[in-house]
């Protein structure tokens, strides 16, 4: 009898595109990536933020590129993409919120918070795409989602909106692209403490809703999404497409 072996979590000699590096959930994934083997290239406004981490993670032995670049310019991050990859692996967690009543949600922050979450994140996870579908090449291209893509949350229409859509167009690719062996998938945590996060944790309000829906009694951190992304980034999550994977605390399970 020969027994099963657990595929890898080991993604040596891939190369991954993280945007959204500079900080919380982006930097833990690129720290994830990059210990589990993979040369990552790191994304983000900052090309000062982008400097200091690729030199701590160079620091420990890893390899760590920048790649200065704002990913609401389609035509740049198209370019950008083209010039660097191909990429075996994406890891968006570029995103933006702006909370507020949905009587009271103002055109301009829905059109920010479009820009940001749904269209860019769309074209990135083209332009990757397209690069591995020219060299022919398998990949696993991630969005960051979020729980609030599969329920409603107070003051969050506008946010809830835009991270549906992301699940709808992650299906979407996946059916298109699965028989090529790219990979489209989503992880969608629950509140993290990250600078994104943080007004939310200052209202006493918002914390005691937010304690009330974690069924494990506590947020989340960014270490809880970095497992996450490797498997999925792996062999390990090879049969997975098309789906998401909640890091929610049991948020949604009601």
């Amino acid at each position: 009898m020969t027994l099963p072996r657990t595929p890898s979590f080991r993604i040596n000699g891939r190369r991954a595109l993280v945007a959204g590096a500079s900080s919380g959930i982006g930097e833990g994934c690129a720290v994830a990536l990059a210990e589990a083997g993979a040369e990552v290239t790191l994304v983000a406004r900052s090309a000062d933020k982008l400097d200091a981490l690729a030199a701590e993670m160079r620091a420990e032995g890893w390899r760590a590129e920048t790649l200065p670049l704002d990913i609401t310019d389609i035509d740049a991050t198209a370019r950008a993409v083209a010039g660097r990859g191909p990429f075996d692996v994406l890891v968006n967690s570029a995103g933006l919120a702006r909370h507020s009543a949905a009587t009271d949600t103002t055109a301009q922050d829905f059109d920010a918070v479009s820009q940001l979450n749904i269209r860019a994140a769309y074209f990135l996870t083209q332009a990757v795409a397209n690069g591995l579908l020219a060299a022919d090449k398998p990949g696993s291209l991630i969005n960051i989602s979020s729980q609030m893509a599969h329920v409603g949350g107070i003051d969050r229409a506008v946010y809830c909106a835009t991270k549906h859509a992301v699940e709808g167009f992650t299906k979407s690719m996946a059916i298109e692209w699965g028989p090529k062996g790219i990979r489209v998938n989503t992880i969608c945590p629950t509140f993290i403490r990250t600078p994104l996060t943080e007004p939310t944790f200052s209202d006493p309000e918002r914390v005691a809703w937010v304690q009330s829906k974690i069924k494990l009694g506590r947020v989340g951190t960014v270490e809880d999404i970095m497992g996450a992304v490797v498997y999925l980034a792996s062999d390990a999550g090879a049969l997975v497409t098309g789906t998401s994977l909640l890091v929610d605390g049991g948020w949604t399970a009601e």
